[in-house]
């Protein structure tokens, strides 16, 4: 199969698999937010452990041993990943699914935003006007809300800053999951050996399929990262910055379509404006590609050497 072809089916892969994901999660009540997460860290390691000794490469964790500086970097990866993950989660359960998906629609906005103060990256006007667009549709939802969307905000910055240092560290989908799952492993589990102590632990409490359920948290984490990955690696940024948009869609279908949240029309016009900021910004994203590309097709005139 053509390897565009190939890249495109996985990134749909992954972005069909993320944008379904808060009707796996409403799947798993009774259990609580934290326990969720502290189940999804810990079947993460077992099932990336399994799927890298099956490939042969746990070699890897030997030579990371050796980069103190690295590891630092993936324990800061792992803080932002958790903050990511139980806050969706917690989104999720507590009926919010509309307001995590406005969290994946304004996180281009946000990477950007950290490009400019972290990176001091300059900015086209096109992405200014981009993200003036974005931060007025956060006022228009925060007059609606009556709070700042945090939730939202949370997600988005917590994603970006992740994507930053993940950006930075250059490590391998499958061995990146497994070494920051890791990180986190131990205060999971004993999280969970606390809820086990208590009395208040669902695992094995609920029914057979609840806690087979619980326990494909880690498939239903590493898979669509690990088809991220191989979309990637096949595909030009300006396809793959399209395909994006795919997941908070389907995660706002479910909010409004499937679990019935409101969609007043304030929230819309936010969410409207949203929408604009991102089109202006994909827009420029791809004309600039394009001018880049056909810049560089462009032959350099040879000027006679003087004789």
């Amino acid at each position: 199969m053509n390897p565009a072809r190939l890249g495109y089916l996985y990134g749909f892969g992954a972005y069909l698999l993320w944008g379904f994901f808060p009707i796996y999660l409403k799947l798993l009540r009774p259990a609580g937010p934290v326990e969720i997460l502290a189940h999804r860290i810990v079947w993460s390691v077992v099932f990336v452990a399994l799927l890298l000794a099956a490939m042969r490469n746990i070699g890897f964790l030997r030579a990371l041993a050796r980069r103190p500086r690295t590891l630092a970097a993936i324990v800061v990866a792992a803080a932002l990943i958790a903050v990511n993950w139980g806050t969706y989660i917690y989104g999720v359960n507590s009926d919010r699914v509309v307001e995590t998906a406005l969290g994946y629609f304004i996180n281009p906005l946000v990477v950007v935003l950290l490009g400019v103060f972290v990176l001091r990256e300059r900015l086209r006007p096109a992405q200014w006007a981009a993200l003036g667009v974005g931060a007025a549709a956060v006022v228009v939802l925060t007059v609606d809300y009556g709070r700042l969307p945090y939730l939202a905000l949370t997600l988005a910055f917590s994603f970006a800053g992740y994507g930053l240092v993940k950006k930075r560290l250059g490590l391998p989908a499958a061995e990146g999951l497994f070494v920051e799952s890791a990180v986190l492993a131990l205060p999971a589990l004993a999280y969970l050996g606390w809820l086990a102590r208590r009395g208040e632990s669902t695992f094995g409490h609920v029914s057979l399929g609840h806690t087979l359920l619980l326990v494909l948290a880690g498939a239903a984490t590493a898979v669509p990262l690990l088809l991220f990955a191989g979309a990637a690696n096949r595909l030009p940024l300006s396809g793959l910055g399209m395909l994006q948009y795919l997941a908070p869609i389907l995660q706002l279908g479910c909010g409004v379509l499937i679990f019935h949240e409101p969609m007043p029309p304030a929230r819309l016009a936010g969410f409207a404006l949203v929408w604009v900021a991102l089109i202006v910004f994909t827009v420029d994203a791809v004309r600039h590609t394009r001018r880049t590309r056909a810049a560089a097709r462009t032959p350099v005139p040879v000027t006679a050497a003087p004789r």
